[in-house]
């Protein structure tokens, strides 16, 4: 009975044996289709992943493109002759950066940068290809966001016309003018822009809102010496004369206050050259403007060697006498 048990025991093993050798196959067969179809499963879906986030992109980056070129549009009436400001607002649906970027290195004189980056699916898109001006100068923070923007402009006179100036900021952003002098409170009133508030004894700041002095107080920005003087701004200072630049360094950051006024002197020194040249040209027809053609060519010289603005002092006593001279002639220049 021992020996025929220890048989049956030996055939079982052996036909499990047989069992398993013979399934050998078809299991690692089923092994391998089972990794297989893994495989293309996960190679499928990450192709898949990465043509949906390619047209995400794709499509970010041409809503970027569009944005920055209706602010480009917007920026075209800004710039006028015929009134001394002018007021424009941008509407966004989502919660955009606008980059301004100052170049005053390229060509005759510099160049104004624009590009857009935009809040998609949690995070910020790649900012656009910037879109360049050589003719627009805005002042605003290197980085301005939100989804509703203030532009504002006025002309800058050095003493001729130069340009208009473009200033940039957020909507959800409130400046506070605590006692500005008479004219600027008068401006800034008919300006009527909602994020740019006047205080009075019956009117304060809100919290939050950035406060702007003209008396010493404790504010965020102090303008010192107005008309002709300095703003402080985030421990910086920077010099201004009248009230468009220092509209534009209350708005701006020290940076691009500095790198636009370097364009705008640029500008100042090409048209003096061509008053130079159209007053000897009158001058040939029995006009003389001699005295104010050499102040301007000192002037042009001054203007074309202009490092930063604590340099502006010394071409304003310059200017102040070519407007002078040029309201005594008959023969003006501008």
């Amino acid at each position: 009975m021992r020996m025929i048990n220890k048989k049956r025991g030996r055939n079982r093993n052996f036909s499990l044996c047989n069992f398993f050798l013979k399934n050998r196959k078809g299991f690692i067969e089923i092994s391998f289709a089972w990794l297989f179809g893994i495989i293309a499963g996960a190679v499928i879906l990450f192709l898949a992943i990465f043509a949906a986030t390619r047209i995400i992109n794709i499509g970010q980056s041409a809503t970027g493109a569009e944005t920055q070129n209706q602010i480009a549009v917007l920026l075209n009436p800004l710039e006028t002759s015929f009134q001394t400001g002018q007021i424009t607002s941008i509407g966004l649906p989502v919660e955009t950066r606008i980059y301004n970027d100052c170049d005053d290195k390229s060509g005759i004189f510099g160049k104004q940068i624009i590009s857009v980056s935009q809040q998609s699916l949690g995070r910020w898109t790649t900012p656009t290809t910037g879109i360049g001006f050589q003719n627009k100068y805005i002042f605003s923070d290197n980085v301005v966001e939100g989804k509703g923007f203030f532009l504002f402009s006025k002309p800058f006179s050095f003493p001729f016309k130069i340009s208009d100036l473009i200033y940039m900021t957020s909507a959800s952003v409130n400046y506070c003018f605590m006692e500005p002098p008479d004219n600027v409170h008068e401006e800034l009133l008919r300006l009527n822009e909602k994020n740019i508030l006047l205080a009075n004894n019956s009117f304060k700041c809100p919290a939050k809102s950035l406060t702007i002095c003209f008396h010493g107080e404790n504010c965020n920005i102090s303008v010192d010496n107005y008309p002709q003087g300095t703003v402080t701004k985030d421990n910086n200072v920077t010099a201004f004369y009248g009230d468009a630049l220092m509209y534009g360094a209350i708005f701006s950051d020290k940076k691009t206050y500095e790198c636009q006024l370097k364009r705008l002197m640029k500008r100042a020194t090409q048209l003096s050259s061509l008053y130079i040249e159209k007053g000897n040209i009158i001058s040939q027809a029995g006009c003389s403007s001699s005295d104010l053609i050499s102040e301007l060519s000192s002037f042009s010289s001054s203007a074309n060697s202009f490092g930063n603005s604590s340099e502006i002092n010394n071409l304003i006593t310059t200017a102040n006498q070519m407007q002078d001279k040029n309201d005594a002639t008959t023969c003006k220049l501008w």
